[in-house]
């Protein structure tokens, strides 16, 4: 069953873009700097991010359509303020703005939005048939936003009838195992974060005994909360029938780290603190992530002196807390090397994340974290499928195949390739490893939760064992064989449109752009047959009968050229749930996506009159 339907959009080459006749013309473009031009006069979507920093070769893509149907959320036209509340969904989170200082941005994550939001999923919750009472734990990272945020959740949940505890700051997966792990059991949980996004930002992540809730799961609670908010526009409560209760689960949660730890570890010499000897570096950027070095690495022997910005502070003054961030892994890595150090750990905000260096200063994330997971999995699980999204590199693909393991390449957003994974397990194909580039990770041996600091604890277990068995390589030393791609590159382009008609019309460009491959209009460029996934035309989809729903559209394309006997890969996708589409393009030789550009001037020189 393909992922979506033949679009009737066309696409053109035109020397003009055209723009509505309300917005200013666009500023003439540099020197050398190149477009790549898709218009009609209905939907505009433009970037004009630099291509090559290190170069004056760029590309700008402006891609719009044409459609002979207009996708509406309903059937009916529902008030604006509705529709605001809607538009905080973010896949199978909400997130939104909550205090002021971003520029061309409204606080629409105000505390009545969030209790009529927290109201209607305790609603859900009772109206799932969980019967008796509901008992809810929430969590929260540190940000400035998250006091009167948090009234605001237990207001919401108390009139929807459910009991609170609030284990204050918290991680996001220690908000799921608060509905695992005895004594604690809760029906379900929310934590408040909106990951590594600036401190302007908030948002709410759910969870029930059965995991994240999903995307579709999320918009039902979403539309209840709307409709809920408009007729009502309250304030918040001020009364609270059922206080919420405090609850210390983060010490619980961490004495579970390091109980894995010593139990698989079983040193020999020392069992209760399996980790002495080594020099290990946190980076918690600020976020929720320092209680793994004071609650579970110190409390284990191993010596955390050196590490980072360990104090939570919710206006993240050093860095973005992201594992993906280079400043975060630069100043990690000289960490490591001035202190020489094991191991460097770098956690993003809500602790679901995270990433490594490796005692020689080698950053660990992306494509290298996912070879360095899959390493370790496959030789507990030989043979196991890893399930990956479709931007990872042919390398990663034959570093996986090379060790006996089959890689399933699936569609981009955390959500579905972890979900990919359950569906795999159920159909009886062991799938032990859910990874994307992101850093999002879960493993079925730890309930399917991306949890940052349990993908951690997976690689300290394995430093410790290669040092009992006498190596001193350190687990870099698992990744060297890894080819990487000599350039890859992210492009995100908005698309300009009705809020509410955004996410519609990025799809739609998306099939326009395949479409475009398709009639055969860029030589060289073919749609992309990968993984063990089912293909069909072009577009990874679910080989069952019934699929899941997903929350984002892509399409990967093979590009060559022959001249230069160059090529690499082109991924473009709609954004979960925002109105952007983002085009990742990677090149196996140098230059690669440089010649791409190229191409595509040399062979349509009419793109050459929009510079």
């Amino acid at each position: 069953m393909a992922m979506v339907s033949t679009s009737t959009s066309s696409l053109s080459l035109q020397t003009k873009t055209s723009f509505p006749s309300q917005r200013k013309a666009p500023k003439p473009c540099p020197k050398n700097l190149y477009y790549f031009s898709f218009t009609s006069p209905s939907t505009i979507l433009t970037s004009s991010i630099p291509l090559i920093n290190s170069s004056s070769i760029g590309i700008r893509l402006s891609i719009s359509l044409k459609s002979s149907s207009t996708a509406k959320y309903n059937e009916v036209v529902v008030d604006e303020e509705m529709d605001r509340i809607k538009r905080l969904q973010n896949g199978s989170d909400v997130r939104g703005v909550a205090v002021e200082g971003e520029r061309g941005r409204v606080v629409d994550l105000t505390p009545p939005v969030v209790e009529a939001i927290a109201e209607s999923f305790g609603e859900w919750l009772l109206g799932g048939g969980e019967g008796g009472v509901i008992r809810v734990s929430l969590g929260r990272d540190p940000r400035i936003s998250g006091a009167a945020l948090g009234v605001a959740v237990v207001a919401g949940l108390a009139r929807a009838g459910c009991l609170v505890f609030d284990m204050g700051l918290a991680t996001t997966p220690a908000c799921f195992m608060s509905t695992v792990l005895a004594p604690f059991g809760y029906d379900a949980s929310i934590m408040m974060t909106a990951s590594h996004l600036p401190y302007t930002r908030n948002g709410l992540k759910f969870f029930t005994k059965r995991g994240g809730l999903t995307s579709p799961e999320v918009e039902e609670i979403c539309d209840r909360a709307a409709r809920k908010y408009v007729n009502r526009l309250a304030t918040v409560s001020t009364t609270l029938p059922s206080p919420p209760t405090r609850v210390d689960f983060m010490s619980v949660y961490a004495k579970h780290l390091r109980d894995i730890i010593t139990q698989r570890v079983n040193h020999p010499l020392h069992y209760d603190t399996p980790l002495k000897g080594f020099q290990i570096i946190v980076n918690a950027g600020n976020g929720s992530g320092g209680f793994f070095t004071w609650d579970v690495l110190d409390k284990l022997g191993a010596d955390s002196f050196g590490s980072l910005h360990l104090k939570p502070d919710g206006m993240f003054p050093n860095h973005i807390p992201n594992p993906e961030d280079k400043t975060a892994m630069a100043l990690t890595r000289a960490a490591v090397l001035a202190n020489s150090a094991d191991l460097g750990i770098v956690f993003d905000t809500d602790v679901d994340r995270s990433g490594v260096v490796d005692k020689s200063g080698n950053p660990i994330n992306g494509d290298k974290l996912i070879a360095l997971m899959a390493a370790v999995v496959l030789r507990e699980h030989p043979g196991t499928t890893i399930v990956t999204d479709a931007r990872t590199s042919m390398a990663l693909t034959r570093f996986i195949t090379d060790r006996g393991g089959h890689h399933c390449l699936y569609r981009v957003g955390y959500r579905n390739v972890i979900d990919k994974g359950v569906q795999l397990n159920k159909d009886g194909i062991q799938a032990h490893l859910m990874m994307e580039t992101s850093g999002h990770g879960a493993l079925k041996e730890n309930h399917f939760l991306d949890d940052g600091a349990y993908m951690v604890v997976k690689i300290i277990i394995e430093m410790v064992r290669m040092k009992l068995e006498g190596s001193d390589e350190g687990i870099g030393s698992l990744i060297e064989d890894l080819d990487e791609p000599l350039e890859s590159i992210e492009l995100r382009m908005n698309v300009l449109s009705e809020p509410r008609h955004a996410k519609a019309k990025a799809i739609e460009a998306i099939e326009a752009f395949r479409n475009y491959i398709e009639e055969g209009k860029l030589p060289g460029w073919e749609l992309d047959s990968c993984g063990d996934c089912w293909v069909s035309e072009g577009c990874l989809v679910d080989s069952n009968d019934a699929p899941a729903t997903v929350d984002a559209h892509m399409y990967r394309a093979k590009v060559f050229d022959e001249e230069h006997g160059q090529h690499g890969w082109v991924h473009i996708r709609q954004s979960i749930h925002n109105p952007n589409i983002a085009v990742n393009m990677q090149s196996t030789l140098p230059g690669g996506c440089k010649t791409m550009t190229r191409v595509l001037r040399e062979r349509y020189p009419r793109i050459n009159s929009l510079s």
